[in-house]
């Protein structure tokens, strides 16, 4: 077994960041002026997909937006905080809500307010375009963009070596 898929190995716990994770970046204002953001269905897919193999899914985001809340709702993940640039609070009340050790978690951020979490974490992930102090950092960078499918690729490696895997992917 090689280094990733050990730590992968007692991972229970996937944390998100949003914007530049689960999103390309980028917000566009619909007809009523409420900024919006792109999804990918196939991340939401991979997060179902873990839910359903019994694992635990949370964001943790500094965005305070509808759009955000109406996705974490629609995917019934576990845990949600949003609206601070400071995500090490929200990280240890979900882990002490989850029962579980910081080697039980994984995370994937990009941006500089999320390398406190990334590098307490059993598993830490990004994608190929974050920016440079988070690439160094991280135990993985996905090969699929920022919105349109890392998420699904991070889920799949966790459904295949996690800590519940029946090897399903």
């Amino acid at each position: 077994m090689d280094m990733l898929e050990k730590k992968l190995s007692q991972i229970k716990l996937l944390l998100l960041d949003v914007d530049g994770i689960l999103t390309d970046c980028r917000v566009f204002m619909d007809s009523s002026g409420q900024w919006r953001r792109l999804f990918s269905i196939r991340d939401g897919y991979g997060i179902r997909m873990l839910i359903e193999a019994g694992y635990q899914v949370g964001f943790i985001t500094a965005s305070k937006a509808q759009d955000i809340e109406e996705r974490a709702k629609v995917l019934e993940i576990h845990y949600f905080s949003h609206g601070s640039l400071d995500k090490l609070p929200a990280f240890e009340k979900i882990l002490a809500e989850a029962g579980l050790k910081e080697q039980e978690v994984a995370y994937m951020g990009d941006d500089l307010f999320d390398l406190p979490v990334l590098k307490r974490v059993g598993f830490s992930a990004t994608v190929s375009d974050a920016i440079d102090s988070v690439v160094r950092a991280v135990d993985y960078i996905a090969t699929r963009p920022a919105g349109n499918g890392a998420v699904r690729e991070v889920c799949d490696l966790i459904l295949k070596y996690g800590a519940l895997s029946k090897n399903v992917v």
